[in-house]
């Protein structure tokens, strides 16, 4: 039974959800996402459906260790309310997300600003993130092309921290911070990997992952739902180059998380966050090397302190390379 148990250290919900034990792991003969495998799937180009094994629900069961509140201080739990889906990107298994056309990856964002503006309409809901996990070294169990969605009914801690960061930068100097930011690293254009009218990507100055690429919405939007039927297409035709880009760095499948960080929502106390926040995809590819993980290890993981072991600027060279290959 999914629950969230509270973690007083970091002042945060920790998610338990023993029934994501029985997924299917790397399946060989079938594909529960392929239409010709899974009777229960509807003809689709691109579809949202329920996970079949969320650690969220809009109708959780209750939790039975709720009355430890009342026996001591540490002990919390409430009930796993959210909302878990997946985004199947194509009916096709082989097809990566760069071999669609760019009406079909239109679609997809289309799909993700619905799916976006229909869970809002729900006020227990606070949170909203959609990505996608690519590959075996990200814990991939599915290789079909698809993202999912987490709804959440509470803000999770690491958006929380950009949050509060980006409002302190706000106080200071009265700008967005992804506006300063994307000022300064087109100045400095080593690591701008691409651009388009209403996008820009590059590798961070600051950024813990070798090829971690941030893609910034140039007009400071909160959220999908914001963008016009314009921007949507840039954003599709950005996701095309990099992702193939990715692939070419190592002539490999190139693993990711892509991470999509916009304004929360139904939260009096983030209503004023679209004046210093702004949507912006987060990748965390992990390879070091065609055959190297960068792992998250124990100052990663224990302590929270990052160390990338390959410098930005020459990563940003070579993906910018592998993008504008024709």
């Amino acid at each position: 039974m999914p629950e969230f148990r509270w973690n007083p250290l970091l002042d945060t919900w920790t998610m338990i959800a023993t029934n994501r034990q029985h997924r299917p792991h790397l399946p060989k003969n079938y594909c529960p996402f392929c239409p010709k495998d899974n009777p229960n799937l509807p003809a689709f180009d691109v579809l949202a459906y329920p996970n079949d094994f969320p650690v969220m629900s809009l109708s959780p069961e209750p939790v039975k260790e709720k009355t430890r509140k009342k026996t001591n201080n540490v002990f919390k739990a409430t009930e796993a309310t959210g909302r878990c889906e997946v985004i199947l990107y194509s009916p096709d298994h082989n097809k990566q997300l760069y071999d669609l056309s760019d009406a079909h990856v239109f679609k997809i964002v289309n799909l993700w600003s619905e799916r976006y503006s229909k869970l809002q309409q729900d006020e227990r809901i606070k949170y909203i993130f959609e990505f996608e996990n690519r590959g075996e070294e990200v814990g991939v169990t599915i290789h079909h092309p698809h993202g999912q969605l987490y709804a959440y009914s509470f803000i999770p801690f690491k958006i929380r921290e950009e949050l509060t960061n980006c409002k302190k930068y706000y106080k200071k100097h009265g700008r967005n911070l992804f506006a300063d930011l994307n000022a300064a690293e087109k100045k400095y254009g080593k690591r701008v990997v691409f651009e388009n009218k209403s996008f820009i990507a590059y590798i961070p100055y600051f950024t813990d992952y070798p090829f971690g690429v941030f893609v910034v919405n140039k007009k400071l939007k909160g959220n999908i739902t914001q963008f016009s039927a314009t921007e949507k297409r840039d954003l599709a035709e950005l996701l095309k180059k990099l992702t193939a880009g990715f692939d070419k760095i190592y002539d490999r499948q190139f693993p990711y998380m892509m991470c999509m960080h916009q304004t929360p929502v139904n939260e009096k106390r983030y209503a004023d966050a679209e004046e210093y926040y702004a949507f912006h995809i987060e990748f965390y590819p992990p390879l070091r090397a065609k055959d190297k993980v960068k792992w998250y290890a124990g100052s990663e993981m224990g302590a929270g302190a990052a160390a990338n072991p390959l410098d930005v600027d020459e990563c940003a060279t070579i993906l910018r390379n592998k993008i504008n290959v024709r």
